[in-house]
């Protein structure tokens, strides 16, 4: 049985880096070609897809993620403190504070572009909030790397 969960806890991981990297390579180049364009409808495209992707794989692939590693260090009879739990949650919860508001910006961007009439027409808040979706993107995406490290290395001593 923990062959199982650990392979649905890899598999939930390589959901987790995929659909970040893609996801973040698909809305700064997609939206970034489209303003260059002055095409509000790839806009509009761009950035609505990046809010369905984040729900439909990263969110039930994050809360697997957090259920399924619990259940691992349970099963696998790890003490449930130690420096390697502690530094995998610590990136974890990282990586929370740092996607739940990039899911936000996400919707107040795709709404925004909805709302204009064209890509002269975005509201200044949209430059700045696709500023911020950048640097809170980048802690949670290094700390997803971090994590992955931890999991597969195991430098911390985790019995």
């Amino acid at each position: 049985m923990p062959a199982l969960w650990k392979t649905a806890h890899v598999l939930s991981a390589a959901i987790i880096f995929g659909t970040g990297l893609g996801i973040a390579f698909f809305t700064w180049f997609g939206s970034r070609a489209a303003i260059r364009a002055r095409d509000i409808g790839a806009l509009r495209l761009v950035m609505r897809y990046t809010v369905v992707a984040d729900a439909c794989f990263t969110a039930p692939a994050v809360a697997f993620q957090a259920a399924s590693g619990a259940l691992l260090v349970e099963r696998l009879g790890w003490p449930q403190l130690s420096a390697w739990t502690a530094a995998v949650w610590a990136l974890f919860v990282l990586a929370g504070f740092c996607w739940i508001p990039v899911l936000r910006i996400q919707v107040l961007l795709s709404r925004a572009a909805q709302g204009a009439a064209s890509v002269e027409a975005l509201p200044g808040s949209f430059h700045r909030l696709f500023r911020w979706w950048v640097a809170l993107g980048v802690p949670a995406f290094a700390a997803v790397i971090a994590i992955t490290w931890l999991m597969v290395a195991k430098p911390l001593a985790v019995s």
